[in-house]
């Protein structure tokens, strides 16, 4: 006689989870994991960063373009072009060191609040590059930082930055996508590419549509590079924009202006004195 196969629960069974049944499961874990560790941690609301993962710190870069040093770099063309992107790259890093910079004040500035609970905490996708830079700047700082991690195929890792407790590793965009924008109040985007693109037209879009009703600051850093990467004003003539549009976007050239903006904007709409309740415990069944 066959042995009687062992019966076990849903919620053990491994194979199930994976599968393309228990898909709902999985999505809904992705909501619940972070929502638990928020309210553990009483942390209400974000300043969300995005920006390029490839940008590298000053010294890193610096360390790059040091390499050409001691070969010549005209004698391909392919090192010649591999000089010019190490230059740049070295240009670039200012957005690097301004990010740690904005992220270390906002930081201190939170920690200065009069509140039980931990207001304004900086949030990235926890990667490298300006995440690694927001996430580094409130360490300094001596504040937490949030990490959304996706599993991407390169690029993609948590830095070390980010406390184990509050770093998160998503499968699903939308999930983590929910999770930038259901926190924030603000968010900062630094020169990136089509990843920061996607997340910075993806919550223009919603506030535009009215899905997103706070008063959410859309704070875009370096006027110069994002003009020049998108031409607002050819979608102005082209009538697939108006005018009052661009109202969405705070344009800001310095960390100053930034920390000026973000400070004034929590100063008039979401006072630390008055706190939303969206995590207190609430009443469960048992």
């Amino acid at each position: 006689m066959a042995k009687k196969k062992e019966l076990q629960k849903a919620y053990e069974n491994l194979d199930f989870l994976n599968s393309s049944e228990a898909r709902v499961i999985r999505m809904l874990a992705e909501f619940l994991e972070p929502q638990k560790e928020f309210r553990k941690h009483k942390i209400i609301d974000t300043i969300v960063f995005f920006g390029s993962a490839r940008l590298k710190s000053h010294k890193d870069a610096l360390a790059e373009l040091n390499k050409f040093k001691t070969i010549n770099p005209k004698s391909t063309p392919k090192l010649a072009e591999e000089l010019r992107k190490a230059q740049h790259m070295v240009y670039m890093s200012k957005y690097y060191e301004d990010a740690v910079e904005l992220s270390r004040r906002l930081t201190e500035w939170s920690l200065g609040l009069e509140t039980s609970a931990n207001r304004f905490i900086i949030c990235t996708g926890g990667g490298p590059g300006i995440m690694e830079a927001a996430s580094k700047g409130a360490k300094i700082a001596g504040g937490l930082s949030i990490g959304l991690n996706i599993s991407l195929p390169f690029e993609q890792f948590v830095n070390k930055y980010v406390p184990n407790e509050l770093a998160f590793e998503f499968h699903y965009f939308f999930m983590r996508k929910f999770w930038f924008a259901y926190l924030a109040k603000c968010l900062v985007v630094f020169p990136g590419g089509f990843g920061t693109m996607d997340e910075f037209f993806e919550i223009l879009t919603l506030i535009q549509t009215e899905k997103i009703k706070k008063k959410m600051l859309l704070l875009v850093y370096d006027e110069k590079y994002w003009k020049n990467i998108v031409n607002f004003n050819g979608l102005i003539e082209n009538g697939v924009i108006s005018k009052n549009d661009m109202n969405y976007l705070n344009f800001c050239n310095s960390v100053d202006d930034a920390y000026k903006c973000i400070v004034q904007h929590f100063d008039k709409h979401y006072p630390a004195k008055k706190e939303p309740d969206i995590f207190e415990p609430k009443l469960e069944l048992k």
